[in-house]
């Protein structure tokens, strides 16, 4: 009886120390392609949120962090916006390594827009960008709601985006959290099925990737917020 009692409290301490423990986020910004305006507004919201959430926080857009020494400092590794070829192989290498050992990925908007010659890659985010009409209001549908990410949000959303039309998508590795309704807007060219959201386990470690991201008030929007954060929670963990 004595030996439970005390297996019990120290799972409690455990959990306890768990859940107040600081982790640590990486976020990379380098671009090779087009530069979306909204990364200063994404890299000021996460220096200023990161403690709120029990995280600190690096934003860089020197590659030559990526080396596997530096980067199992990191819980997680987000791709704020990232575009064209950032990493070179040594780098690549490094990244590969930081995964395979437990190592969390975050793709934020045009982290599909990046890597199109490294499979690996492809396969860690999820898809590549193929094209996109003019930013626009749509209708979204909330596809899996047993997720940190999308727990809480309704059945469906409403939001002005730029919408992604992806091609490479790695379908049957992903589990899909978001969708947008191709019928809600124009330029869609996915048909019937249109992920805007997913995640995965993938080569020893985690990925979540989310679509939205392309404006810079997206980075003050509370919804949006509770999305993206979630999915670091999952990554990081």
């Amino acid at each position: 009886m004595r030996n439970l009692i005390l297996t019990i409290f120290v799972l409690i301490i455990s959990t306890v120390f768990a859940a107040g423990k600081t982790r640590h986020l990486l976020v990379f910004s380098k671009t090779k392609g087009f530069r979306h305006e909204s990364i200063t507004a994404g890299k000021k919201m996460f220096i200023e949120t990161a403690a709120q959430k029990n995280y600190t926080v690096d934003t860089t857009e020197d590659a030559t962090v990526f080396t596997y020494a530096n980067l199992k400092k990191y819980n997680a590794v987000v791709f704020l916006n990232t575009t064209g070829d950032v990493l070179d192989s040594a780098q690549q290498l490094a990244f590969e390594q930081y995964i395979q050992h437990g190592g969390g990925f975050v793709g934020i908007h045009s982290a599909t827009d990046t890597e199109y010659d490294w499979p690996w890659y492809n396969k860690l985010v999820g898809a590549y960008f193929d094209s996109h009409p003019s930013p626009q209001n749509a209708h979204f549908d909330v596809v899996n709601k047993h997720f940190p990410a999308t727990q809480n949000l309704p059945d469906t959303l409403n939001r002005f985006e730029e919408l992604y039309n992806f091609k490479s998508l790695q379908k049957d590795i992903l589990h899909f959290l978001i969708t947008v309704d191709e019928k809600s807007y124009t330029g869609g060219k996915m048909n019937d099925f249109h992920p805007m959201s997913w995640y995965h386990l993938y080569d020893g470690g985690k990925a979540f990737y989310l679509e939205l991201g392309h404006h810079p008030e997206t980075y003050a929007d509370a919804q949006y917020l509770q999305i993206l954060w979630g999915g670091i929670d999952w990554a990081a963990k």
